[in-house]
Parts: structure tokens; sequence; C-alpha cells
């Protein structure tokens, strides 16, 4: 495996009142191309602060982010947002479907932003809508949909223009046990299968298992790295 994102001592400082939050710490950290990793700690150890800078969402005080032989950290505003659109994949817990779309056409969304052919799209909105199980509900909108299958329509959009990577945080949070392995279940799939990188941010012991790396974070410096399978 080839390492897909690499972070040099990165570091985020958040200036409250006049006091300064170290959220995350001067973190050295490299992930394979393919892995299947959770960021997991307690409240305030600075996972959702760790993807943020990883999707190119939040700015570091300091380091850099290395995404495939790119230094995130010096594109300009409009460069990251047209980096973020090509490469990365985002998975968020209240899903952030379009309401007045089809899930057909929420899948579609990002593939339409990279103006990607109309035959494109459909073929590959309807290849993983039938992958994870929605094949019959591709013409239905989020509103009628239930919170597992919305989050499975914001799974295969994420992986819909074949990102880098993916980033989910905490995307079993809203969802019910039953509703949560299968998802998790179809995205072990889709990884294994098209060997998309996908990191989580998590509290959740079922992702855990899932995961085959788990990286702990304490007070915004990672605590331990363990290889699970």
């Amino acid at each position: 495996m080839s390492s897909i994102i690499e972070l040099k001592n990165l570091t985020k400082i958040y200036r409250e009142d006049g006091n300064e939050v170290v959220a995350v710490d001067n973190v050295n950290l490299q992930i394979q191309k393919g892995e299947f990793t959770a960021i997991v700690g307690p409240s305030g150890s600075g996972k959702t602060t760790l993807l943020n800078l990883l999707g190119g969402i939040d700015k570091p005080t300091s380091g850099q982010i290395i995404v495939d032989g790119t230094d995130i950290t010096r594109l300009s505003f409009s460069q990251l947002v047209d980096f973020r659109l090509h490469n990365i994949g985002f998975v968020f817990q209240s899903y952030n479907l379009i309401p007045v779309l089809t899930a057909k056409e929420n899948v579609e969304f990002v593939m339409f932003l990279q103006n990607r052919p109309q035959s494109e799209r459909e073929k590959r909105s309807t290849e993983l809508l039938t992958a994870i199980g929605l094949a019959e509900r591709m013409n239905s909108r989020p509103s009628k949909l239930s919170g597992g299958q919305q989050q499975r329509v914001a799974v295969a959009r994420a992986l819909a223009p074949r990102p880098k990577f993916v980033l989910a945080d905490e995307p079993t949070a809203n969802l019910d046990s039953r509703s949560a392995e299968n998802l998790l279940e179809i995205m072990e799939m889709l990884n294994r299968n098209e060997n998309i990188t996908f990191i989580f941010s998590t509290h959740d012991p079922r992702v855990m298992r899932k995961a085959r790396r788990i990286v702990t974070l304490l007070d915004g410096h990672i605590d331990n790295d363990t290889v699970t399978g």
C-alpha cells in the first residue's frame, strides 16, 4: 500500500476569550491507501478538529497536510474548494441530503458539480444505489426514506466521484443498532471492492470493531495507534 495522507507536526490552536485551546497538538500520522481507520477518543480529544483539518474545512495553526503529494495547507481558498470537490468524500451524522432531490439525484450531485457527463452520472449512481440495497428507492426524496436509508444515500454520494478518501464524522450516531450495522457492512464492502480509504471519527464501539486501524487521541495528541486487522 502507498501513503495517501501524511500529517507532519500538525497543530491547531483556537483562541477563545484571550485563552489558547490546543485542539490538535503536533500530530504526525500517515494513512495508507485502502485503510479503514477509526479516530477515537473522549469528547474534546480533537477528533472532529482533526477530521476538519484533513478535509480542508479548517486551516492548521502550523504543520503540513499532504494528500497524494499535494500540501493542501499551501492552497488558496478557491484551490482548496476545488481540491475538496475532486478528491475528498464527506459523510456527516446529519446526512446533509438535499431535500428537493431524489436519492439518485443526491448521489449524482457531486459528479454534476464536477461536470461529469450525464451518462457517467447515471451509470455510477445506479451502480452504487443497487450495491447498497436501494435500487427500488432511487426516485424517493429524503423525507420518504428512513434515517438508515438516508445515511446509505449519503455514503453513495460520497463514493460516487471515486474520491481519494472518505471522511465520516460519527456516521452511525443517529442510527438504531440494525441500521448502523447494515451501514458499516456496506461501507466495509465498498472499501474492499473499490479500495477507497475510509477515515472515521467515532465513539461507536461497532465502528471500532469493524476498523482495521484505531488511532486514539487524547488532549489533541496521538495516545495510541493500533492496527487491528
